[in-house]
C-alpha cells in the first residue's frame, strides 16, 4: 500500500470521526446527513482534482473506502427481511380483517401503476423537447462490449409473458425468497408473510389462547428487530460520506461531457416526477414543503446507494415516524415499490431509450400510435424489475424487445449509467414513499398529527 492511499484513507477515518463526534453531540439526524453529503462530495472533488482518471492509487482508495459505503448498504439489505417480514405480520394482526389487506394492496398497486405511467409520458415528452437520437451518440469499444452483453441478456426475457411475470411473483419456496435469491424475493417474502397474519387472524375465532401467545411472540420479536434497524440506520451518515466521496472521486468527467445532452434531458424529466409526487400529495390536503424536509434524508441516501432495495428499510421508517403512515400501508408500499412501478427505472429510462432507439429503424417515435404502446408495455414491463443496481437495464430489454426495437444500442450509454442512475434511484423511492402516503390517506391509515410535528426523521441514538 502507498503512502498517498494510506493518506487518503486516514483522511476519510478523519472525517468519519468529526461526524461520530457530530453525532455524539446530538445533532439531528437530518443535519448529519446534510453534513455527510457536504463532506463527500468536498473530498470527492479533491480526490478528483489531485488524481489523473483514471488512477490506481484512487481504485485502491476507493475501494478502502467500500468497506464503509458497501458494507453499510449490505447491513442494511440484511434487516429488509426480517424487518418486512415481522411488520407485515404485525401489522395484519392489528387490522380489523383480511379485507383491509385487499384494499392496501389495491391502492399501492393502482398508484404504482398510474405513476409509472405518467413517468414514462414525462420521459418521452423530454426526450423529444432535447431531440434526443442513438444515431448521434459515438460507438466506442466499451459501447460495443456493452451492446453484445445486452443481446446475450435479452435472450433470457425474451419469452417473457404478463402470466409468467404475474406467477413469478408467488414464492414457490419462501425460504430461497428470504435469502433474495430472485428479483422478486422481496415481493415474495411480503406474499408468504401476509399468508401467516391472515392464517392467525383466521384462528383467532377458533383458538384465542394461542393466536393471542403468537401475537405477544410477533410483538416481542418486532420490537428486537425495530431497535436493530434502529441501530443500522444509525450509521446512515457514515454511510452516505463513503458512498458520496466514491461516487464524486471516481467519476469520469469526460464521458459525462460528451453525453451532457442526455445527462440533462434525464434530469429534467427525473425533477419533472418528483413535482408530479408532491402535486399528488397535495391534492390529498398536505403540506408538500414539510413533505420534502421530512423524506430529504432517505433521498440523499437513495442518491448516493443507487439502490431502491438497500434504501428500504430507512423508506419505512421515513413513511412511520416521519409522515404518520400505518405500519401495514408503509411495508406493502416500500415492498411492492422496490420491484413495481419503479418511476425511475422501470418509467422514464426505458421511455427515453425507446424514443432515441425508434427512428434507427425507421419508426416516427412522434406517432401516437407508437407513444400509447410504448407507455402500455412500460406499465405492464414494470412488474418484476428488481430494486437493485441493473434494474433499469433489465426494464430497458423487456421495453426494447417488447417493441422490437435493437436492444444493443443501449449499450451506448454504458459511460454515464451511474450519474443517471443515482437520480433514477430517488425517483424510485419518491414514488414509493408517495405512493404509501397517499394510500395511506386514501384509506384513512395516516396520523396528520405525526406528519405535523415540524421534525424531520429523527432516530433513537
Amino acid at each position: 500500500m502507498s503512502l498517498a492511499v494510506l493518506t487518503n484513507i486516514f483522511i476519510m477515518v478523519a472525517l468519519l470521526y468529526l461526524l461520530y463526534r457530530f453525532q455524539k453531540h446530538c445533532l439531528p439526524f437530518s443535519w448529519q446527513v446534510f453534513i455527510a453529503l457536504g463532506m463527500g462530495v468536498g473530498y470527492g472533488t479533491c480526490l478528483q482534482l489531485f488524481y489523473d482518471y483514471p488512477s490506481e492509487t484512487l481504485t485502491e482508495s476507493i475501494n478502502w473506502f467500500n468497506i464503509v459505503g458497501n458494507g453499510y448498504v449490505s447491513l442494511l439489505k440484511m434487516i429488509i427481511v426480517p424487518l418486512v417480514m415481522v411488520s407485515v405480520i404485525s401489522a395484519i394482526l392489528k387490522l380489523k380483517g383480511a379485507g383491509t389487506l385487499g384494499r392496501i394492496s389495491g391502492w399501492i398497486l393502482t398508484l404504482l401503476m398510474v405513476t409509472v405511467s405518467i413517468a414514462a409520458a414525462i420521459g418521452i415528452i423530454s426526450a423529444l423537447g432535447f431531440g434526443l437520437s442513438a444515431e448521434s451518440i459515438t460507438s466506442g469499444v466499451r459501447e460495443a462490449a456493452r451492446g453484445e452483453q445486452l443481446l446475450n441478456t435479452v435472450t433470457s426475457i425474451e419469452n417473457l409473458s404478463i402470466p409468467s411475470m404475474l406467477i413469478s411473483l408467488i414464492p414457490a419456496n419462501p425460504f430461497m425468497d428470504m435469502t433474495g435469491a430472485r428479483s422478486t424475493s422481496i415481493i415474495g417474502v411480503v406474499i408468504f408473510s401476509a399468508f401467516i397474519g391472515v392464517a392467525a387472524l383466521g384462528l383467532h375465532p377458533e383458538q384465542p389462547e394461542e393466536t393471542s401467545q403468537f401475537e405477544r411472540t410477533v410483538d416481542a420479536v418486532h420490537t428486537i428487530v425495530m431497535r436493530i434497524v434502529t441501530m443500522v440506520l444509525n450509521l446512515t451518515p457514515f454511510g452516505i460520506l463513503a458512498l458520496m466521496t466514491k461516487v464524486v472521486a471516481g467519476s469520469n468527467v469526460t464521458d459525462i461531457l460528451q453525453l451532457l445532452q442526455f445527462v440533462i434531458a434525464s434530469y429534467a424529466a427525473l425533477i419533472a416526477v418528483l413535482v408530479v409526487h408532491l402535486i399528488m400529495v397535495t391534492m390529498v390536503g398536505a403540506n408538500p414543503i414539510r413533505f420534502i424536509r421530512k423524506t430529504l434524508p432517505v433521498l440523499i441516501f437513495a442518491f448516493t446507494s443507487r439502490s431502491s432495495a438497500g434504501t428500504m428499510p430507512l423508506t419505512i421508517q421515513t413513511l412511520t415516524k416521519g409522515l404518520g403512515v400505518s405500519e401495514g400501508v408503509a411495508n406493502f408500499a416500500a415492498s411492492f415499490g422496490t420491484t413495481i412501478g419503479q418511476n425511475g427505472c422501470a418509467g422514464i429510462y426505458p421511455a427515453m431509450l425507446a424514443v432515441m432507439i425508434a427512428p434507427t429503424v425507421g419508426i416516427d417515435p412522434t406517432s401516437l400510435s407508437f407513444i400509447g404502446t410504448l407507455i402500455v408495455t412500460i406499465a405492464i414491463g414494470s412488474f418484476g424489475v428488481a430494486g437493485v443496481g441493473g434494474g433499469a437495464t433489465f426494464a430497458a430489454l423487456i421495453v426494447l424487445s417488447a417493441l422490437g426495437l435493437p436492444v444493443e444500442l443501449a449499450g451506448l450509454l454504458i459511460s454515464i449509467e451511474p450519474v443517471i442512475d443515482m437520480g433514477r434511484t430517488v425517483v424510485n423511492v419518491s414514488g414509493a414513499i408517495t405512493t404509501g402516503f397517499v394510500s395511506g390517506r386514501a384509506m384513512g391509515e395516516v396520523d396528520m398529527e405525526t406528519f405535523s410535528r415540524k421534525a424531520s426523521l429523527e432516530l433513537n441514538q
